[in-house]
């Protein structure tokens, strides 16, 4: 759990966050936003989420790039904390980190009330006259 972003630690995603706490947030999710910005990575933790765990070499064989790129994009899914790698002898496997994910969902899901909260507060106030 040390790999998780600061402001999640010990939160549900149900569990509002104290007013002024989405912009700590963001900073956490930032990388995760970065890394599902690309769409080859984001075609990479699908393909690790439906198989569990791969090599580059196997995930290259269904992508139009090459091994290399596929290393390079995984090391950017890890260093996002989407993906981590073990040795298995010569091979190097990959697998899916989800927290992450849950991580950004749960930041975007609180940004999101507080903008139904503004745009109600705005109604209203339009409503009145």
């Amino acid at each position: 759990m040390a790999d998780r972003p600061v402001g999640f630690v010990g939160r549900s995603s149900t569990q509002p966050l104290p007013r002024g706490q989405a912009e700590v947030i963001s900073e956490a999710a930032g990388p995760v936003f970065d890394a599902l910005a690309d769409p080859t990575r984001r075609r990479l933790l699908g393909m690790l989420g439906e198989r569990g765990a791969a090599s580059a070499t196997e995930l290259a064989r269904e992508l139009p790039v090459t091994r290399q790129a596929v290393v390079k994009h995984l090391g950017a899914l890890a260093a996002a904390g989407l993906a981590t790698s073990s040795r298995q002898g010569r091979e190097v496997r990959y697998r899916l980190t989800p927290a992450p994910l849950s991580d950004a969902a749960a930041w975007m899901a609180r940004v999101g009330a507080e903008w139904d909260e503004r745009l109600a507060a705005l109604d209203r106030h339009l409503a009145r006259g």
